[in-house]
């Protein structure tokens, strides 16, 4: 199995895959829309760095002030997401990804790296006890949500206020949905189509600049689902999750 890994770039972007949505093709839009918002982020300091192979291995990480999740801190990296799946689990992937992202923040001068996670595992976010095992500790809490940090110097990153209150004045079915995720311009139109069909009401927030992504009322990673005024969950949604959900 192949140990080299690349960086996307503005000039490799469009022949290389994104590793998330590899072989789906009703994602591609999403596909696309990921590839445009990159374009952007790269002179920001985002990296996107994968396994060169066909296959969902992959660190994505950015400077915090220029990350779009309720996050602040001093001179610090965050890492959106930390992903190994299926048949490369277990040949060290994720290990090296996280060190070149920690070795980078060091050679940038950074306080630490920090990441999103939770009391117990929950898809699409990295699992605690991974992190913990490379010095990671629980630095800030959000409900069941906590964030990790990787401290150089002692100081610690930290939730912003507004990520804490996990709850809206809306009523109606809420989601605050980002343009970072592949998946999400597929599942945005399937929870759309659902609601219409069974007329529940629903309001949509795109959650498309940083200042935004600053301010959600949760801990928000691209997707926030809120009922009845209350924060249920990051979960990306279909068809047949949303019907469970609501029991209709």
């Amino acid at each position: 199995m192949s140990d080299r890994y690349i960086n996307l770039t503005k000039d490799n972007l469009e022949i290389e895959h994104i590793c998330c949505a590899i072989s789906d093709k009703k994602h591609q839009n999403g596909v696309d829309a990921k590839k445009k918002w990159l374009k952007s982020r790269f002179e920001e300091g985002h990296v996107f760095r994968k396994l060169d192979e066909r296959g969902k291995v992959f660190i994505e990480y950015a400077p915090l002030e220029n990350a779009w999740a309720p996050v602040c801190g001093d001179n610090y990296m965050y890492i959106y997401c930390l992903w190994v799946a299926g048949s490369f689990k277990g040949h060290g992937h994720g290990k090296a990804l996280l060190e070149y992202c920690v070795e980078d923040a060091k050679k940038q001068k950074k306080s630490g790296v920090c990441i999103l996670s939770s009391k117990k595992k929950i898809s699409y976010l990295s699992d605690k006890k991974f992190m913990l095992h490379y010095g990671f500790e629980v630095v800030d809490t959000a409900g069941d949500y906590e964030l990790l940090a990787l401290s150089f110097d002692k100081t610690k990153p930290s939730f912003m206020k507004n990520a804490k209150t996990m709850t809206i004045k809306e009523k109606e079915l809420t989601i605050y949905y980002g343009i970072q995720c592949p998946f999400i311009p597929h599942c945005i139109d399937e929870v759309k189509q659902y609601c219409a069909e069974n007329h529940i009401p629903l309001k949509l927030i795109p959650v498309d600049t940083l200042d935004k992504a600053k301010k959600v009322p949760c801990v928000f990673t691209n997707w926030a689902l809120f009922q009845d005024g209350q924060f249920v969950s990051t979960l990306l949604m279909n068809e047949g999750i949303i019907r469970k959900l609501l029991g209709k």
